[in-house]
């Protein structure tokens, strides 16, 4: 059977909801009996990602309403909120960690000794890398395939807690290793994982935040849209360009000049075919309004412009 792009970001990420109930419960409890502060710290990254799954699931099943009276441009632009409340969960659970873990630090500086971290903690940290990082590549493909910032997003979220149990890892591994006087490696790991987080929480933030704010898209594809657009017969030249993202999909505004003794037909067939071009190239959800100018003197429109 094939899913349409609702059912792929609802399948993946029930997936990983699955995953994360599991290693949210199994590394809060390791964390517990083993005395880990990196350990607990892992299990709330955990936690924050099952609630971005609920956060995604909830926002995509809105942005998948298509175009009605009251969103005459769809509901894509939930899609970009969702991405950017999962950045957001991100940045707090990155900030909460480096304070907890900095707390620690400040502790063990004043001479109290902090617990060395169990066995269990450790095979907890090794569980999750591997569950997390195949989650994190399963996401991310299907995010890159159906051109899901929210999806990736998400993937990326799995990553973080790959890559945070790395550092649980080698904190509790150290303090276990290394004896009662190295126990201060496991929060000092906490630390870390909790400014890679914020780190990647800012970078996934400012693209969303962008299309929030009505951003235009990058110069590369405002250039690919007036090649294809001037390649159209009939098309004279192309100006007053505008561009936007909604979710996946993309809208163009654009004004074109075509020969001033054409028919209305003809020139509304022109521009059909622009739409027709640009939709083959960006996808049937792209929203084009093309308004057409006489080109009554060709001489002044040799350069294509954008605004």
């Amino acid at each position: 059977m094939i899913m349409n792009r609702e059912q792929e970001i609802r399948t993946i990420t029930l997936w990983g909801a699955a995953v994360n109930i599991i290693l949210t419960v199994l590394k809060v409890i390791a964390g517990i009996m083993g005395r880990s502060a990196a350990m607990i710290a892992d299990g709330v990254h955990s936690l924050s990602d099952l609630i971005g799954d609920a956060v995604i699931l909830v926002f995509t099943h809105i942005s998948a309403k298509g175009i009605d009276r009251s969103h005459s441009f769809g509901h894509g632009k939930f899609e970009t909120l969702a991405s950017l409340i999962v950045s957001i969960l991100l940045l707090i659970v990155g900030a909460t960690l480096v304070n907890h873990g900095l707390s620690l630090v400040v502790r063990a500086f004043h001479g109290e000794i902090l617990p060395q971290p169990g066995f269990i903690a450790l095979i907890a940290a090794v569980v999750s890398i591997i569950a997390k990082e195949l989650l994190y590549r399963a996401t991310v493909k299907v995010g890159r395939r159906i051109d899901s910032s929210v999806v990736i997003a998400n993937a990326w979220h799995h990553r973080t807690d790959a890559l945070s149990s790395v550092a649980s890892l080698l904190g509790i591994g150290g303090a276990i290793i290394l004896g009662r006087q190295w126990t201060i490696l496991d929060p000092l790991a906490s630390c870390l994982i909790g400014i890679y987080i914020i780190v990647i929480a800012v970078k996934l933030a400012v693209p969303n935040l962008s299309e929030l704010l009505e951003a235009s898209l990058p110069d590369i594809v405002q250039q690919e849209i007036i090649a294809i657009a001037s390649a159209v017969p009939g098309v004279n030249n192309l100006h007053d360009l505008k561009t936007r993202r909604s979710g996946s999909a993309y809208i163009i505004d654009a004004h074109i000049f075509v020969n001033p003794d054409i028919t209305i037909v003809e020139a509304h067939n022109i521009s059909t075919n622009v739409e027709e071009a640009i939709r083959s190239r960006f996808g049937q959800d792209t929203q084009i309004n093309i308004h057409i100018e006489p080109d009554t003197d060709m001489s002044q429109h040799h350069d294509h412009t954008t605004s």
